[in-house]
C-alpha cells in the first residue's frame, strides 16, 4: 500500500462582500421622504430602522434622514409611554398628554417629509440622538 500524500490546497481569499452601488439622487430623496412618512402609517421605529439598515452607506442624505427619524420615533416612543403612565398616575387629569405627543410628532414628521423632499437637511428639535 502506499500512503496518501497530502498536498497543501490553495488558500480560498477570505469572503469580501460585494459593496452595493450608491442610490440615484432621485431615488435617495424619495426614501428620504418616505422614511419620514412611514410612521404616519403605523410603523413606528420599525420603517426607519429598517431602511437605514438596508441603505446604509449608499447615500449620506437618506443615511441622514433615517437616522433622524429613527432617533425622532425612539424619542416619541418614549414620550407617549410616560404620557400613558402620567394619565395611569394622576387618574386621567393629564389626558391629553398623549394626544399633544402625538400632534406635535405628526406636526414634526410632516416638517421633516417636505424638508427631505426640498434636498434640505432637516434635524428634529428636542430628540435624543440614540443612533449618531
Amino acid at each position: 500500500m502506499s500512503t496518501p500524500s497530502f498536498e497543501q490546497q490553495p488558500q480560498q481569499p477570505p469572503y469580501q462582500p460585494v459593496p452595493a452601488p450608491p442610490l440615484r439622487p432621485e431615488d435617495e430623496r424619495t426614501w428620504a421622504i418616505l422614511v419620514h412618512l412611514l410612521p404616519l402609517v403605523g410603523v413606528s421605529f420599525l420603517g426607519p430602522l429598517v431602511v437605514w439598515l438596508v441603505f446604509r452607506g449608499r447615500g449620506p442624505f437618506l443615511e441622514h434622514h433615517a437616522k433622524e427619524s429613527l432617533n425622532f420615533q425612539l424619542t416619541v416612543l418614549i414620550a407617549l409611554l410616560v404620557s400613558l403612565v402620567a394619565v395611569a398616575v394622576t387618574f386621567g387629569i393629564v389626558v391629553l398628554a398623549p394626544f399633544a405627543v402625538y400632534l406635535g410628532a405628526l406636526v414634526l414628521q410632516v416638517l421633516a417629509a417636505v424638508a427631505a423632499s426640498r434636498w434640505e437637511w432637516y434635524r428634529y428639535p428636542v430628540t435624543i440622538r440614540f443612533v449618531s
